[in-house]
C-alpha cells in the first residue's frame, strides 16, 4: 500500500518551530510522507526573525516541479511565499496539477516580522486564492484579504486566536456549510507556528482522504494536543509538540449550521 504524500511549499524556520520544519514534522505525525518547496531561508529562533532570504522564483519552481513529476502528491499547502513573483509562478504551476491545495496566507511571522513582500497580496488574490480548496487566515490577514477584494465566498477556516476571550473560535466555511470549533484559551507562550501546523494537519487529513470537514475537525484536535505537549523551549514563543501530541484523538464535535 502506497504511503500517503503531502507537499509544503514554505519559508524554512531556523529555530524548527514553524514554516517547513513544523509542516514535516506534521506530516510525518499523521503519517504522511513529507515533500517540500523552500521559497525563503529565514535566520530565526523563538525571539524572532533576524533575516529573511527569499529565494529566486526559477529554483521555488525547478524544487516544485521535480517533486510533482516523481511523487503521487495527494494534497498540497503553501504558507510563507515571500514575492509576488514566487506567488504566480507557484500558482502557475499547481494551476496544471488540479490538487487539493491549502493556502495558510502567512503575512507575518508569531513576532510580527513581515514574510510577505509589497505587492504580494494582490498575487495571492489573484493567482493562488481562486486554486484553494481552503484559505486559513487568522484575523488580521482575513482583514487584509478583505480589505485588498477577497471574496465573502472563498472557502475559509477563519482562525479565531486572535480575538478576546477565554474560548477559542474557529469557523469553517465551505460549500454553504458552516462549521465552530470551540477550544478553551490555553495561557501559554509556546504558540509558534500554530498556524502553520494547523494548515498541515489539514493537508495530511486530506492526503489521508479525509472529507474536509472532517480534516478540518482532526487537525483542530490535533493542535490543541500539540500546545498541551509542547516542549518548553526557547526565550520567547516557543514551539509546539508535534510529535508528542499524536495520540489518535477522536475530532472535537462541532456546531454545524446549513443554509
Amino acid at each position: 500500500m502506497t504511503v500517503p504524500v503531502a507537499l509544503t511549499i514554505a519559508g524554512s524556520d531556523s529555530g524548527g518551530g514553524a514554516g517547513i520544519q513544523a509542516d514535516l514534522k506534521t506530516f510525518e505525525a499523521y503519517g504522511v510522507y513529507g515533500t517540500s518547496v523552500l521559497t525563503l531561508i529565514t535566520a530565526q529562533n523563538t525571539c524572532g526573525v533576524r533575516g529573511a532570504w527569499p529565494l529566486p522564483p526559477e529554483q521555488v519552481v525547478a524544487q516544485l516541479e521535480a517533486v510533482l513529476d516523481d511523487f503521487p502528491v495527494a494534497a498540497v499547502k503553501t504558507g510563507a511565499l515571500g514575492s509576488a513573483a514566487t506567488v504566480s509562478a507557484v500558482a502557475g504551476v499547481l494551476r496544471e496539477r488540479d490538487l487539493p491545495l491549502i493556502v495558510d496566507p502567512v503575512m507575518l511571522a508569531k513576532g510580527g516580522d513581515p514574510l510577505l513582500a509589497p505587492g504580494a497580496l494582490e498575487a495571492l488574490l489573484r493567482d493562488l486564492l481562486p486554486l484553494a480548496t481552503l484559505v486559513t487566515p487568522n484575523a488580521p490577514e482575513w482583514t487584509a484579504l478583505r480589505e485588498a477584494g477577497a471574496s465573502e465566498t472563498l472557502p475559509l477556516l477563519l482562525k479565531g486566536g486572535h480575538a478576546p476571550g477565554e474560548t477559542v473560535v474557529d469557523t469553517l466555511h465551505v460549500d454553504g456549510q458552516h462549521l465552530t470549533f470551540r477550544t478553551r484559551r490555553r495561557h501559554t507562550r509556546h504558540t509558534h507556528g500554530t498556524g502553520c501546523t494547523l494548515s498541515a494537519a489539514i493537508t495530511a487529513g486530506l492526503a489521508l482522504g479525509l472529507p474536509l470537514p472532517d480534516a478540518a475537525a482532526q487537525a483542530h484536535a490535533y493542535l490543541q494536543a500539540a500546545l498541551r505537549d509542547a516542549p518548553g523551549l526557547g526565550a520567547g514563543h516557543g514551539p509546539l509538540g508535534h510529535r508528542q501530541a499524536w495520540v489518535m484523538v477522536l475530532p472535537p464535535k462541532s456546531d454545524e449550521v446549513h443554509h
